[in-house]
């Protein structure tokens, strides 16, 4: 014979409350006034018995299905899809919510398909999240307009949708900051070829830093393709300098042109960080850490960007969140900086 199912009657008994009060305490209502000794001894009760919510019935009353939709573009090669579904999933656990993801190809047209989307919602799902790879401004399909939508990593070209990206713009800064505090003078940037908001951001901010900190940009900027080789050989071209005219610091538009940069220094018989200090962008593992010594680069927030996405999606759900304030601009979050052993104080 099957196990019978434990019901919401059988934890009021072992609590010794009625019906109504373990609904309002286990379905969170607010403004009860229940007692917190009272709560704590409903949910004893509910966890000793084994009691687990029916959600299709508390659906069925609500009509929500208490599910949520997240389209990320590429999940088996973005190497950051998987912190994104984590910070997502976690977020989505704390407020009882469950996740479906959903697989998009990569779009370089800057519109987002329909199809997941509508598949998404033919299973009622509460809300929808969309994750780019491409961060720039996106023309979201006419369904997310009319369901509570977030983007992550786009902005929304109507200005109806909240998005989350990160802050290219100050990590980049902050590098030059660092180094700068360190005693480098001169300090090169390897800019990437490519023309994408990252590329814009990370140049801007480097160049602004260098501006604030009195420091001369000419000659510091080389631009090459966003790969080991371009790295590689902007790197040569920029350190294959007499000592005294030669940066004492190499910024990397991102950690796989630290790398060719590594091997130019080590052809050029210079050492990290002795002779140069290198840093690199994105924290894309296990690249940083690969190298040796292992590289000082930033990190992308894509767990905090997840996270975000479906909190800000969970509160427009309950009706809590002010979304035409957040969609006028893209909600921007810190790139810190991850300490390796590749830079250190200038030789004299």
């Amino acid at each position: 014979m099957p196990a019978r199912t434990v019901g919401i009657k059988d934890v009021a008994a072992a609590a010794g409350v009625s019906v109504t009060t373990v609904s309002h305490v286990l379905n969170d209502v607010p403004h009860t006034r229940t007692s917190e000794e009272t709560k704590e001894r409903i949910r004893t009760a509910a966890e000793a018995l084994g009691y687990r919510p029916n959600r299709l019935a508390r659906g069925l009353r609500t009509r929500t299905s208490e599910m949520v939709g997240l389209v990320t573009e590429e999940i088996a090669t973005t190497p950051y899809a998987g912190q994104i579904i984590l910070g997502a999933q976690e977020a989505a656990t704390s407020r009882n919510l469950a996740l479906a993801i959903i697989n998009a190809s990569l779009n370089r047209e800057l519109e987002v398909g329909p199809e997941e989307i509508r598949s998404l919602l033919e299973r009622h799902v509460d809300g929808i999240i969309y994750a780019t790879v491409f961060h720039d401004e996106v023309v979201p399909p006419a369904e997310m307009r009319k369901s509570p939508s977030v983007l992550i990593g786009a902005r929304d070209a109507t200005g109806e949708i909240p998005s989350v990206v990160p802050d290219e713009r100050a990590g980049a800064a902050s590098v030059v900051d660092m180094l700068a505090g360190r005693g480098h003078r001169r300090i090169a940037f390897l800019a990437s070829s490519v023309d994408v908001p990252a590329t814009r951001g990370r140049a801007v901010g480097y160049a602004e830093a260098m501006a604030s900190a009195g420091l001369d940009t000419s000659g510091l900027i080389v631009e090459g393709d966003s790969e080991a080789g371009g790295g590689y050989a902007a790197a040569l071209a920029v350190l294959n300098r007499p000592k005294d005219v030669r940066p004492t610091a190499v910024f990397c538009y991102n950690d796989r042109m630290a790398m060719g940069a590594y091997r130019a220094v080590a052809e050029l018989g210079l050492r990290i960080p002795d002779d140069v200090s290198i840093v690199g962008f994105d924290d894309q593992a296990p690249l940083p850490r690969s190298l040796f010594p292992a590289l000082t680069t930033v990190a992308l927030p894509h767990y905090d960007m997840g996270a975000w996405a479906l909190n800000t999606l969970a509160d427009q759900i309950a009706g809590h969140a002010e979304n035409r304030l957040l969609a006028s601009h893209p909600t921007l979050l810190a790139c810190p900086i991850v300490a390796g052993d590749s830079v250190s104080a200038p030789r004299a």
